[in-house]
């Protein structure tokens, strides 16, 4: 009798990712070391390479790599407050499941949305696709996976569809960011022109690829909803309609009165998070109101030192704000439901429990950060791209820029980070080719977004695909298409605008 053949599975995310930081230490063996001169501020000076003593990274260095993505380097940041903000967002959406008011209110969704189940992906995406553009929304749509998915399932479409409303609708807002200020504001910055040049291509350039990804979307959606068998994730629908979906559930006919106290402190939980994130006085000057209430607020006899004294206005909000939020808002759910305090507790470690997978994802990744980083080959790759770039015509020169920012991108995954870092290098060069540095700009923020959608260094995609148990590959074959539809579109636009004096 013949032994069954071993059917081959796709390793997990941790395995792709461990592969990864091997293969990049592999590479600081290879590739020669080298620095840039830094600012006080840790910016890199243009011109200022210089080779240096090599680091080659080892099989110790290997094994450190997620431990320091997760508590940082001096070189590189840790993933510590992304993954205590996904922890703490797990406790806040066990505590929330234990009113039921999510199972009840999404039932009461899905009745409200008959027959027009399709007009959620457009509504949905555009304002992930804002969020995207404004203030770089990306951690923070972790929050809204374990949201979206029960809903899409409900309606008769899959994990997949419901990961791409929420990642592809953000990433695209940022590879078209309008006035974020870790990608826009921090790139203006270091060339020394203002956020606003090249607004209104940049506007141009997110309502096109808005749009092409909200028909990429839905196509797939109808496709799925036809025949379950379209979907990439097919082989999992009975377990994805059991986890996830509320069709099998008892939910009662009304939602309480507490329940809908529940879904309110949800929701303004949510919109709170988001006022607190989008940095108003850099988009405008004149918007100081957070600014003058806190000030108002925290200088209030007893209220202020009851409240803090240390209170951060909306709009100056990060990681360490946004958990202590949810942290808040879950007790305060307790009280209003009220829950008892073994009760909360069960229910909150229980919610924790089940993103503790994805809070690790995040810091090996950045684990592969760590390896380029302490190997000093990241700077070479930059200087390589820096000799590359001189003297082209501004339409090949705008396109190679665009390219070489590509796989600048997959190493160094932070928008800040890449822009701090090289700016101050490839902008100049654009001058000598006639391209703006706001066009530039516009090419790196592309690229950013771009790749954010597919590469395994980014917290942000494994995350999203760990929480709808998707592989990663059979993300790539759902999304391939729609990354060369992008890159075509964006090579024409970028040599378009670089035409336009």
């Amino acid at each position: 009798m013949e032994k069954a053949k071993k059917k081959w599975t796709m390793p997990s995310a941790y395995t792709i990712l461990f592969f990864l930081i091997i293969f990049v230490a592999i590479l600081s063996w290879v590739i020669p070391a080298g620095e840039y001169a830094t600012t006080k501020t840790g910016d890199i000076i243009a011109g200022t390479y210089k080779a240096r003593a090599s680091s080659p990274q080892g099989i110790w260095d290997v094994f450190m790599a997620p431990i320091n993505g997760m508590v940082g380097t001096d070189q590189t940041d840790g993933s510590i407050s992304i993954s205590l903000f996904i922890l703490v967002i797990g406790g806040f959406l066990g505590v929330v499941n234990k009113t039921r008011a999510l199972d009840d209110g999404i039932s009461t969704t899905l009745k409200k949305f008959a027959g027009k189940e399709m007009w959620l992906i457009p509504v949905l995406m555009i304002l992930f696709a804002l969020g995207g553009s404004t203030y770089g929304m990306g951690e923070e749509t972790l929050a809204f996976y374990p949201i979206l998915i029960p809903v899409m399932i409900g309606v008769g479409y899959d994990t997949v569809t419901a990961i791409s409303i929420a990642l592809i609708g953000s990433q695209v807002g940022c590879l078209a960011s309008t006035v974020n200020p870790f990608a826009t504001g921090v790139a203006s910055q270091t060339i020394n022109i203002s956020p606003g040049d090249g607004l209104v291509s940049r506007l141009i350039l997110l309502i096109f690829v808005t749009a092409i990804s909200i028909v990429y979307v839905m196509y797939y959606a109808s496709h799925v909803k036809k025949n379950p068998e379209n979907s990439v994730v097919f082989e999992r629908r009975q377990q994805d309609l059991e986890e996830f979906s509320t069709k099998n559930k008892t939910i009662d006919e009304k939602i309480s009165s507490k329940q809908k106290t529940v879904l309110i402190l949800f929701g303004l939980t949510f919109l709170i998070m988001i006022m607190g994130l989008i940095p108003w006085t850099s988009l405008n000057k004149n918007w100081t109101f957070f600014d003058d209430f806190t000030k108002w607020l925290t200088h209030v006899p007893f209220l202020g030192d009851l409240i803090s004294r240390n209170l951060t206005p909306l709009g100056s909000w990060y990681f360490t704000e946004i958990t202590s939020l949810f942290l808040l808002m879950s007790v305060l759910i307790m009280f209003v439901f009220h829950m008892k305090e073994s009760t909360f507790i069960g229910a909150f470690m229980d919610g924790m429990r089940d993103f503790m997978g994805v809070a690790i994802i995040c810091a090996v990744a950045r684990g592969i950060q760590v390896v380029m980083n302490n190997g000093y080959i990241t700077a070479t790759v930059l200087h390589a791209g820096e000799n590359g770039l001189q003297n082209l015509s501004s339409g090949i020169f705008i396109v190679l820029a665009y390219i070489f920012y590509i796989p600048m991108s997959f190493l160094i995954p932070s928008t800040s980070g890449l822009a701090a870092a090289t700016m101050g290098i490839i902008g100049p060069l654009g001058k000598f080719s006639g391209v703006s540095g706001s066009l530039v700009i516009t090419a790196f923020q592309a690229a950013s977004g771009w790749v954010n959608l597919i590469t395994p260094t980014s917290g942000v995609l494994m995350g999203a695909l760990a929480i709808g148990h998707v592989d990663l590959l059979k993300w790539w074959k759902y999304i391939w298409k729609l990354m060369l539809i992008l890159f075509i579109f964006i090579c024409i636009y970028l040599v378009i605008v670089s035409m336009i004096k």
